[in-house]
């Protein structure tokens, strides 16, 4: 069985040997949900990068240590994939952060695309951005990711397009594009992104504005997926293309 995993803020300077404390929400659910005790091993990482396998040795009611059995360093992986997401209905949201983050997505950006029926501002905005980041997070532990992807704030259209300007292969998933995805060269340090829209579909002066940035509108294939699994078919058929998944 594979060892539960468990985020902390830092691993630098930890050794062999090392004495590790874990405290607040991560210990609570480690200690009174999954019921932790001592002598059992765990995965502790940081999210960028740095793994260590342990052995309980104290457990509290929101606190736990551990003895630091091996220490692991992964590279971050490449190339690195964004993809902005359009807000969702509904838990749709939560879904798309969920499959993304499993796939390997190194950032994940929602978008305020003008036909998106979800609409985050103030005390909503908030909340919605730290259910997604939570969502990432957990998802994040339960594909044993050693890097943890990002959850930007909420971007404008403005904002999108100018990652796009920024990235050496940007897409932007439309229905009625000619392109084929499977055609273009995946670079192989990246960064790449992915474009995906909302459930009303993208506007027409949105994809003029990515394709004037440097984006290909491109099609998965002849069916229409939900935007919330879009993504993922995207960024599979991309990273099956790269030393990544070779």
């Amino acid at each position: 069985m594979s060892l539960p995993v468990h985020l902390v803020p830092s691993l630098d300077g930890v050794r062999v040997g090392s004495s590790v404390t874990v405290e607040g929400d991560e210990a609570h659910h480690a200690v009174a949900v999954r019921r932790l005790r001592v002598g059992e091993s765990v995965v502790l990482t940081d999210g960028h990068g740095t793994s260590v396998v342990a052995e309980v040795a104290t457990t509290g009611k929101r606190v736990f240590s551990v003895t630091v059995a091996s220490v692991g360093s992964a590279p971050a992986p490449t190339p690195d994939v964004t993809v902005v997401q359009a807000l969702p209905k509904g838990d749709r949201g939560e879904l798309a952060v969920e499959v993304l983050t499993e796939i390997g997505v190194a950032r994940i950006v929602p978008w305020a695309a003008s036909r998106s029926v979800a609409v985050w501002k103030g005390d909503r905005a908030e909340k919605s951005l730290a259910r997604w980041r939570s969502t990432a997070r957990e998802a994040a532990k339960q594909a044993r990711r050693s890097w943890f992807p990002e959850v930007e704030p909420l971007a404008s259209t403005a904002d999108v397009a100018g990652l796009v300007a920024a990235a050496p292969l940007a897409v932007v998933l439309h229905e009625a594009a000619t392109v084929p995805l499977a055609s273009l060269e995946v670079p192989a340090e990246g960064p790449v992104l992915v474009v995906v829209g909302p459930e009303g579909g993208l506007a027409d002066d949105e994809v003029a504005a990515f394709v004037a940035a440097g984006a290909t509108s491109v099609r998965l294939g002849a069916e229409v997926l939900r935007t919330s699994t879009a993504g993922l078919a995207a960024v599979s058929a991309l990273l099956a293309r790269t030393p990544r998944w070779a």
